[in-house]
C-alpha cells in the first residue's frame, strides 16, 4: 500500500526548482514513476511530497552541434532518444543501448533523467554515458553545477544529487576522430534487466593501428558502474591481439564487485564481465578502424 502524500505538479524547470526549495524536507521527484512507484508500494520510500515534472517541456529536447556535442533534456523519453535522427547519425551506440532498454512500453514513458537519478547500478544508460565521457547538469534554486557521469553514481540507488537539486541535462561531447563505442548487456529474457552489461569506447591513431584512448565500463556488477581503468591503460599505445584481449577480460573480472542474487552468482557475473569486455573491445576496435 502506498502511504498518503501531497501531490505537486511543475510545468517548468524553474517552477520545479521553486517547489524543491519550498518542500525540501521530505520529497521525491517523479517523472514517469515506473521505478519510484514500485518502491512506494513496497513501503521502501514514503515521501510527504511528490513533485511531478513529467510535463516540464523545457527539459524535453535533443540538440547537437559539432562544437558542444549532444544535449538531452532530463524529461526526454527513452523512445524519443531511440528514434532521434541526430542520435542515430552521431551516437549509434546510444540508439543500440536504448533499443535494448526494457520494453517499448517502458521506453515510451520512462525518461533518461529519471533513469539516471534513480541510481540503479543495473541501469543501461549510465555505463555507456560514462564510456562516452558524458556529464550531467544539475541545479537547485541557487544555481547549477556540472558533474562527470562517472562521479554521479555513489552507491546502490544513491547519486550525487543534493537536497533541493534536480537533474536538468545530459551532455555528451562530440566523438573524436577514429572513435567507436558500443554497449552490450547479457540477459536471459530480451529487454529484461541485464545480469551484467558493458560499454566500451576506443579511439585509434591516424593509422588506425594503435589505441590512443579507451574507456571500458561494466555495469550490474557492483554498487555503481565500474570503469576498468587498468584495462584501459593496457590498451593505450597497444595494438590488438588475442593475448591482450584475454588480459583485458581478466582485468575486468578482477575489478568488478558483484554480489550473488537470483539473477546470478558472484562467480558467474565475474565470468560474464570478462567475456563481455573481451567481446566488446574487439568489436569496438574493429569498428573504429572504419570510422573516418
Amino acid at each position: 500500500m502506498i502511504h498518503d502524500f501531497k501531490y505537486l505538479r511543475a510545468t517548468s524547470s524553474q517552477g520545479a526548482l521553486e517547489l524543491l526549495d519550498e518542500y525540501h524536507e521530505d520529497y521525491k521527484i517523479i517523472c514517469g514513476g515506473q521505478s519510484l512507484l514500485i518502491l512506494m508500494r513496497q513501503g521502501l520510500v514514503t515521501p510527504e511530497y511528490l513533485i511531478d515534472i513529467k510535463r516540464v517541456d523545457d527539459l524535453n529536447y535533443i540538440t547537437f552541434d559539432k562544437k558542444n556535442g549532444l544535449r538531452i533534456g532530463a524529461t526526454t523519453t527513452h523512445r524519443t532518444i531511440e528514434q532521434s535522427p541526430v542520435v542515430h547519425e552521431h551516437y549509434p551506440s546510444i540508439v543500440e543501448m536504448e533499443e535494448n532498454l526494457a520494453s517499448i512500453q517502458t521506453r515510451n514513458w520512462g525518461t533518461i533523467g529519471g533513469n539516471l537519478a534513480h541510481g540503479d547500478p543495473a541501469g543501461c544508460p549510465a555505463p555507456l554515458l560514462i564510456a562516452l565521457n558524458a556529464t550531467v547538469k544539475v541545479a537547485n534554486k541557487s544555481g547549477e553545477r556540472v558533474i562527470p557521469m562517472e562521479n554521479f553514481s555513489l552507491d546502490y540507488f544513491e547519486t550525487d544529487l543534493n537536497e533541493g537539486e534536480m537533474l536538468l541535462e545530459i551532455q555528451v561531447p562530440p566523438p573524436p576522430k577514429r572513435t567507436a563505442a558500443r554497449y552490450e548487456k547479457f540477459n536471459v529474457i530480451k529487454n529484461d534487466q541485464g545480469t551484467v552489461n558493458c560499454a566500451v569506447a576506443i579511439s585509434l591513431d591516424e593509422t588506425a593501428s594503435t589505441c590512443v584512448d579507451a574507456r571500458i565500463v561494466v555495469g550490474a556488477a557492483g554498487p555503481t558502474p565500474t570503469r576498468i581503468t587498468d584495462a584501459e591503460q593496457m590498451l593505450i599505445g597497444a595494438s590488438l591481439s588475442n593475448e591482450l584481449l584475454t588480459e583485458i577480460g581478466q582485468k575486468a573480472s578482477e575489478t568488478v564487485e558483484p554480489v550473488s542474487d537470483i539473477h546470478g552468482t558472484e562467480e558467474y557475473r565475474r565470468r560474464l564481465a570478462a567475456v563481455l569486455t573481451k567481446k566488446n573491445v574487439q568489436r569496438v576496435w574493429n569498428e573504429a578502424i572504419t570510422v573516418a
